[in-house]
């Protein structure tokens, strides 16, 4: 097994410039807004208002049952590059270039980090989370067009 087999990777176009598309990525209070995979409920009381590195937030989820996570964003680059793991490992990234007329924007689940990859192939991770991050690209994409 190599990386490449462990990194779920979808682009799609924005009609926005990188700022603005990052400014709803690292406002916790707003995932539930994109989010594709219908498990996102809301942030918790106290998630900060801005993300940056080391910036800790909690979520309230459901997948079957409610739950609560707190993720911590690991990789930070102003404009460009966001990502956050839980205690799973695994991370949630989201890569901004920009380009003529918007922003290609790439989100990846990247088990790279996992504490338990066999885990998260019997649970059919990589292939649901493909689907769920095509639908949040979709419903990002919908936050900035006209």
């Amino acid at each position: 097994m190599n990386d490449s087999d462990l990194v779920i990777s979808v682009t799609k176009f924005v009609p926005a410039n990188p700022a603005e598309i990052f400014e709803l990525l690292a406002d916790p209070r707003r995932h539930h807004e994109i989010d594709g995979s219908d498990s996102v409920l809301a942030a918790r009381v106290k998630a900060p208002k801005r993300l940056e590195l080391g910036s800790k937030f909690g979520m309230r989820m459901r997948i079957k049952v409610p739950y609560l996570i707190t993720n911590k964003v690991v990789e930070f680059e102003e404009g460009r590059l966001i990502a956050w793991c839980h205690m799973g490992g695994h991370r949630w990234r989201y890569i901004l270039e920009p380009t003529d007329g918007g922003t290609n924007v790439t989100e990846q689940f990247d088990m790279t980090t996992a504490r338990n990859v066999k885990m998260l192939r019997r649970m059919n991770a990589p292939t649901r989370n493909r689907v769920s991050i095509e639908k949040t690209l979709a419903n990002l994409a919908s936050k900035f067009t006209k």
